[in-house]
């Protein structure tokens, strides 16, 4: 290289370097530095709030997308990307007819991650066993935990508490109701899974979880597949009957506020004289069955397909039901 060429290349990457360091210079004196956090670009952050946490509530749903199943699903999806919501809480039957028989079956495709597509639909989820989920392998559910990023399921009973912003928290216990059913143990497809289950262990493991004495616990709340009180088909079922006599007692010692269930294919708010829990059922994911009129237990019961949407602060809970045409069927307040 001539030596005037030399030069010229020296002085030019001098001039350039001078001129990027006053640049960076004057940039990092600058007084007009903007902080920009994930919440002042979301649009779900300008969402009016309805409660410190909030919840949608599902149940049998997973019908490859038929019987209604899709309809309510992208009604939950319109529903949650114009409210709040914290995660998504399923009371069982998550695969019909018969569960999964692993962690790859193609019905976590067809009946789960193609139907809930909706960006607000990817949330967690907190699922629970239904029956028809113990027809193949129930802890196939729990191992695809470690394969999804939204499903949730630690086990086949598990515990959550969720904080309410500073203003106390909430515990949830998700349970595990098929092992408290005799009639399951002779039954040839349920038999097998809840063999070894010992439902006297969870019964045990849930009376001390919601016996804590913890001050900042302001709401109980269990989700349990099979409903305790029911104004549906099975009233007085075996397997109601079944539930109810070893898990009424609990939830009233504990003095728990809600009992939440699947099972019966409807829509339901039942309150029993005496009681301190509400039971709720939400358990028409993608089929609907009749209920019954005029009974006093009764506060709302619609044979519709749809979901649950509850909103929680420290002083109140509040259950809106939403049906697969997006209407707001029914709309309650429960109040400490």
């Amino acid at each position: 290289m001539k030596r005037r060429q030399f030069l010229k290349n020296t002085i030019s990457t001098t001039i350039g370097t001078g001129i990027a360091t006053s640049a960076l210079a004057n940039l990092s004196l600058s007084h007009h530095i903007t902080n920009i956090d994930s919440k002042d670009i979301d649009a779900r952050s300008n969402l009016e709030q309805e409660g410190l946490l909030n919840f949608v509530a599902i149940g049998d749903w997973g019908r490859n997308g038929a019987d209604h199943q899709l309809q309510v699903a992208k009604q939950m999806g319109d529903w949650v990307t114009n409210h709040p919501n914290d995660f998504i809480v399923s009371t069982g039957d998550n695969f019909y007819p018969s569960g999964v028989i692993s962690e790859h079956d193609p019905l976590w495709h067809y009946s789960f991650e193609n139907v809930y597509t909706d960006f607000a639909l990817q949330w967690d989820w907190y699922p629970i066993l239904g029956n028809h989920d113990y027809k193949s392998d129930p802890d196939a559910q729990v191992r695809y935990t470690k394969i999804s990023r939204r499903w949730k399921m630690p086990a086949r009973y598990y515990s959550k508490t969720f904080n309410l912003k500073g203003k106390g928290k909430v515990l949830i216990a998700f349970i595990d109701t098929n092992p408290m059913i005799p009639e399951f143990y002779k039954n040839s497809e349920y038999g097998p899974h809840v063999a070894g289950q010992y439902p006297e262990k969870q019964l045990e493991w849930l009376d001390k979880l919601l016996s804590t004495q913890d001050p900042n616990i302001k709401w109980k709340i269990v989700v349990g597949h099979h409903p305790i009180y029911t104004v549906g088909p099975r009233t007085n079922n075996y397997d109601t009957l079944a539930v109810r006599k070893v898990l009424e007692v609990v939830l009233q010692k504990n003095k728990v506020d809600v009992y939440l269930s699947g099972h019966d294919h409807s829509l339901q708010h039942i309150k029993v004289e005496n009681m301190n829990f509400h039971q709720f059922v939400s358990g028409s994911g993608s089929e609907a069955t009749p209920v019954k009129a005029g009974l006093e237990i009764t506060k709302f019961a619609a044979s519709d397909y749809g979901f649950m949407y509850f909103a929680i602060d420290d002083k109140c809970i509040s259950a809106k039901v939403i049906n697969h045409q997006g209407i707001k069927l029914y709309d309650t307040t429960i109040h400490k």
